[in-house]
């Protein structure tokens, strides 16, 4: 090593790297950053520490990593992407004095080479990877090994021709995947940018790739940020390095239509158009017709794409107030959709809060009376419990599906009574009009003639022979009529006494139906009063009940809807339907009549 005054940071770097394990180099190496990164450091101090380490050999350690398999370091390719950014800082603004061939002429191609391996290694695995969290990673190492070539041949410029002239520049340049092909037309246009006449040095099958290229990814894609890449890229070329126009307009004879029918109009139309006229120029030999025209062109699009943009900046506040009232409306909507949400938790929290509270009360209610009642009686009166809870529960739930099922079927029932309405007014006024047609004159039967009448009589004599009548005596005639006669009287005797029998039973049928109604209307003992007991001393009470509830019902009826009356109009003036009256008074037994 060295005996001039070394950076102590270098000199430590390298006696603990000297010291390490191999697979542990690599992780010592990346302070190498934090050593090039340092804010006190100048340009002097910072070349110094550079020629440092170079000098102690940790440069040429870096590239030894990056040559070995990636995957086997610590980090794996995220250690690669920063020793490769590190190995780029230390080569630029390192002047070597000793032996500088090597390093210019063997180190940097060396690493040039090394780096594009690395490139190609991680643009392979970004296509591959199926993750968008793998993806990103990949496409960001790959960002920072491309950063890292420009750098270096930014310091370097004759590493430009070096790197164009690689065959793996052109493996990754020549890709179908749209971030990385970017990418690298980016480090293509710091080429060209750093060492215009870089094209005209290497060699003429390297050059015809390079543009074969650029002018395929114009034909076969139509993404606007490829096509404004390779267009920008054109033109470069086209402006840096006159000759290769005439190569253009010979080998891409179709490229000024790709140009103008493609690309015109995906935001990138100033290059397109340069790009143009500088093709249009060199196949006119100046500016001829065909300029002309493309110049006028431009102008009246110019012109038209102004009036557009004006005409869209009128309309801009109609559309910003829209946008306004959109965002909030929904704001508003998001804010009641927030506060439902709270309310709907806050009741959840609350049922759940009282059936706690009902479950605690249940289960001390349970334990005071476990308490009181005797230990033989438990099981028992927990089967009770239970028989009653299991009662409670079906009570409940056949309540629910009869309330479920009446609901479905209530539109059915509304319609199944208005159809019956209906029904029955339309049988009433044909009824109605039946009656009021006047009866038909009455027509006398035609006459028989001679031969008729000759013909039936004889019919019925033939019936008399066939059919002789029986005879019988006046005595049992007279006996026969006696008998009937008293047969019918013992019927008449027995029909009036059933029929006092019937009306007996009805009228004691509708008082104990009125005395059931009047108890279980009736209140509590603790609750009676003198009034209550007059109700059940007096028969007189429901009488009057019954016609109190009778005078309310034709009260009723008189205020119906035209539509519950809808057959009225086919009765007689007065008549109340009994119908109505039984709707209001279907438990109230008066007189032996529902």
């Amino acid at each position: 090593f060295p005996m001039a005054a070394t950076d102590p940071q270098v000199l430590a770097l390298a006696a603990q790297i000297t010291e390490s394990r191999e697979q542990d180099i690599p992780l010592l190496l990346l302070k190498l950053k934090g050593i090039l990164s340092s804010p006190s450091l100048g340009c002097e101090e910072s070349n110094k520490i550079k020629q440092d380490i170079y000098d102690y050999g940790l440069t040429q350690y870096c590239l030894l990593v990056l040559k070995r398999d990636h995957s086997q370091l610590h980090g794996a390719w995220a250690t690669a992407a920063q020793l490769a950014e590190i190995l780029s800082h230390c080569c630029v603004g390192l002047e070597v004095k000793e032996d500088p061939e090597e390093f210019y002429k063997k180190f940097l191609p060396s690493a040039i080479d090394t780096l594009l391996v690395l490139g190609k290694r991680l643009q392979a695995r970004f296509i591959r990877a199926i993750k968008d969290k793998e993806k990103q990673d990949f496409l960001h190492w790959f960002r920072i090994v491309t950063d890292a070539i420009c750098w270096l041949f930014g310091g370097h410029i004759q590493l430009a021709a070096c790197v164009l002239q690689n065959d793996r520049f052109l493996q990754l340049l020549i890709t179908d995947d749209v971030e990385t092909a970017i990418i690298m037309m980016s480090v293509l246009h710091n080429i060209l940018r750093i060492n215009s006449s870089v094209l005209l040095q290497v060699e003429e099958e390297t050059l015809h790739s390079v543009l074969d290229e650029l002018v395929y990814k114009l034909s076969s894609t139509t993404n606007p940020a490829v096509g404004s890449a390779a267009t920008k890229l054109l033109l470069l070329v086209a402006k840096f390095c006159k000759q290769l126009v005439q190569l253009f307009t010979a080998r891409y004879k179709g490229l000024k239509g790709l140009l103008s029918n493609q690309w015109i109009g995906k935001g990138f139309d100033r290059e397109v158009n340069q790009l143009l006229d500088l093709l249009y120029l060199e196949q006119s030999g100046g500016k001829g017709e065909m300029q002309k025209q493309h110049q006028a062109a431009c102008i009246i699009q110019a012109a038209w794409r102004g009036f557009q943009t004006r005409k869209r900046l009128k309309k801009l506040p109609q559309a910003v107030i829209t946008l306004q009232r959109s965002f909030r409306a929904k704001r508003e909507q998001e804010l009641q959709h927030l506060t439902k949400q709270k309310e709907d938790e806050a009741l959840k929290l609350q049922t759940q809060l009282q059936r706690q509270r009902a479950m605690r009360l249940f289960h001390q209610r349970q334990l005071a009376l476990l308490e009181v009642v005797h230990a033989s009686q438990v099981n028992k009166y927990m089967q009770e419990m239970e028989e009653k809870s299991a009662l409670t529960i079906q009570r409940f739930w056949r309540g629910y599906r009869a309330r479920k099922i009446f609901h479905q079927q209530k539109q059915s029932l509304k319609e199944f009574k208005a159809a019956i309405i209906i029904q029955r007014a339309a049988c009433k006024f044909l009824e109605k009009r039946r009656r009021r047609r006047p009866p038909s004159p009455w027509k006398e039967p035609k006459g028989l003639t001679d031969e008729q009448r000759l013909a039936l009589q004889q019919k019925v004599d033939d019936y008399i022979k066939l059919h002789p009548a029986s005879q019988m005596s006046e005595e049992m005639s007279k006996e026969l009529h006696m008998q009937a006669q008293a047969k019918l009287a013992q019927f008449l005797l027995r029909s009036k006494l059933d029929q006092r029998a019937a009306q007996r039973r009805e009228a004691l049928l509708a008082q104990v139906n009125t005395d059931v109604e009047l108890l279980m209307n009736a209140p509590s003992l603790a609750e009676i009063t003198e009034k209550d007991v007059g109700a059940f001393m007096s028969r007189s009470i429901p009488i009057a009940t019954k016609a109190r509830q009778s005078h309310n019902t034709m009260l009723k009826y008189t205020r119906w809807p035209w539509w519950k009356k809808l057959g009225d109009e086919f009765m007689e003036d007065g008549v109340i339907p009994d119908g109505a009256i039984n709707t209001e008074l279907e438990t109230l037994f008066i007189g032996g009549r529902k």
